[in-house]
């Protein structure tokens, strides 16, 4: 999907841990997490965190999508079905984790080109500068705000509630 024309998080496809093909716009009118993850992070444990939030919200609409990525120290190695085992073993992951993307670079998933355009990061950089950064979507597929990765995921439980109404 060209940027420019994309105007919504349904404009974009993803595929799942396991190859499937997915469509963003499967989560129309749901409130989404995006979040750039990594298995061997300081930040790891913020899965328990994100599947918390996933168990505590997602009957009320919000879905969160994780997209692991090993741009960031190389801490995401090992392939998609290592990650979907230990993100499953060791945090009871059961939301949506897609396959292994670049989230930066001549490389980056459009997806996160276009969620860093929508929302720049501090001072207007879009970059993303490490594991766990996060994207809150609203039901509109429009983004509501960017999130740093030591933004604990509890700590965004008021503005999802919020984008859930």
């Amino acid at each position: 999907m060209n940027k420019a024309a994309a105007q919504s998080l349904s404009d974009f496809q993803a595929t799942d841990i396991t190859g499937r093909p997915v469509s963003m716009a499967d989560f129309k009118d749901r409130v989404v997490l995006v979040v750039n993850t990594a298995s061997a992070c300081g930040f790891t444990p913020q899965f328990g965190g994100l599947e918390d939030l996933w168990q505590r919200y997602q009957g009320r609409g919000l879905t969160i999508v994780g997209f692991p990525c090993n741009q960031f120290g190389g801490q995401d190695p090992k392939d998609n079905a290592d990650i979907a085992t230990f993100c499953q073993r060791n945090y009871g992951v059961s939301f949506p984790m897609m396959a292994k993307v670049n989230v930066n670079g001549a490389d980056a998933h459009p997806l996160f080109r276009w969620l860093k355009q929508e929302a720049p990061g501090l001072l207007g950089s879009e970059g993303i500068k490490w594991n766990f950064t996060k994207f809150l979507v609203g039901r509109d597929g429009r983004v509501i705000r960017r999130y740093a990765p030591q933004d604990a995921p509890a700590k965004l439980a008021a503005d999802i509630e919020a984008a859930l109404g």
